[in-house]
């Protein structure tokens, strides 16, 4: 990226910044780089309607885990599911694993933070903030500041070298304990958000042996050309965040990206650059590019504009026939 400061700030810091509103889309959240529930859920589309699965722990690691309602009777397919900053506990984020459950998938959704998800702030959605005072403005200004800090100290703990081992963990342990389901489909499938996004890319890839395993790259670049095969069979993302060319040039397994135009933390030169490589290795991959939506706007939260909602339905088919196919 051109530009440092994007470089390292991801919608989980761009989504801290104080909605005026509640549950209405604000301006902001219409323009393509932001995303609240990147770290903040938003309303749920589905009322008070709860989750159907249940947290419990793979490999001494905490995971979200929701079955088809006919499981284990009929086959099922292994899927890993990677959230936003907003981690397993989100309801929206349980809520969206369990429509990859209702489809058919076994779903198990690690906390890839290790009990460290984004910082947030609850929003009182009965608070007038539609006129804020001069008073109310500045400090609603500071904070903002002392939210992006925390954000972006926070992301700055959640490197590949701390998030691989737990995911790489979470991935051999459900293959053991559902190995049915990873028999049925050949292997294990991956889906992504904002965050995740990225991990599905490094899931799909062939890496150094040592970068697979979370390690710091050798010094001595010869110690490090054996490589480790991909840990999925195929793997969907949405609005991914702070992937590189080198992410999306390193991947082998079969991908589908569902991606925002003009998005400040997945630009569309790195998107193009990566896709032109996909074609040129004949890597099976699909990208749709969403105009007019914010990044973020694939993950389960209410919108009222009726575009994003659109949107949001169609990116769900999209990876879900994906996963579906391969």
């Amino acid at each position: 990226m051109a530009d440092d400061d994007v470089a390292t700030r991801a919608p989980e810091s761009d989504a801290k910044e104080p909605s005026m509103m509640s549950s209405e889309d604000t301006p902001a959240q219409k323009g393509a780089s932001m995303g609240e529930h990147c770290v903040t859920d938003r309303p749920s589309p589905f009322g008070d309607q709860q989750p159907s699965g249940e947290v419990s722990k793979i490999a001494d690691v905490e995971v979200y885990i929701t079955k088809p309602s006919d499981y284990p009777h009929l086959p099922s397919k292994l899927l890993l599911f990677l959230s936003s900053g907003t981690g397993i506990y989100s309801k929206n984020n349980q809520l969206q694993a369990d429509k990859y459950a209702s489809e058919g998938f076994l779903v198990v959704m690690p906390d890839q933070f290790a009990g460290d998800p984004a910082p947030n702030s609850a929003i009182d959605p009965n608070a007038d903030e539609q006129n804020p005072s001069m008073i109310e403005k500045v400090k609603i200004g500071l904070a903002t500041t002392a939210k992006s800090f925390m954000v972006d100290m926070w992301l700055a703990r959640q490197t590949p070298e701390k998030v691989l081992p737990v995911l790489r963990r979470v991935v051999e342990g459900a293959k053991e304990e559902f190995a049915d389901a990873v028999a049925n489909g050949g292997g294990v499938y991956a889906v992504g958000y904002c965050f995740g996004g990225k991990y599905v890319c490094l899931l799909a890839a062939e890496l150094p042996d040592s970068a697979a395993h979370g390690q710091a790259p050798p010094k001595d670049e010869e110690a490090g050309m054996a490589k480790a095969e991909p840990l999925i069979k195929a793997g969907a993302l949405a609005h991914g965040t702070l992937i590189t060319t080198e992410d999306l040039e390193a991947i082998k397994s079969p991908i589908s990206m569902a991606c925002v135009e003009n998005d400040q933390v997945f630009p569309d030169d790195v998107r193009t650059a990566g896709q032109t490589y996909l074609e040129k290795n004949k890597i099976k991959h699909e990208v749709k590019v969403y105009s007019g939506v914010p990044h973020g706007f694939a993950v389960v939260g209410e919108y009222q504009d009726p575009k994003i909602q659109e949107a949001q339905k169609e990116a769900f088919e999209q990876m879900l026939e994906w996963l579906k196919s391969h």
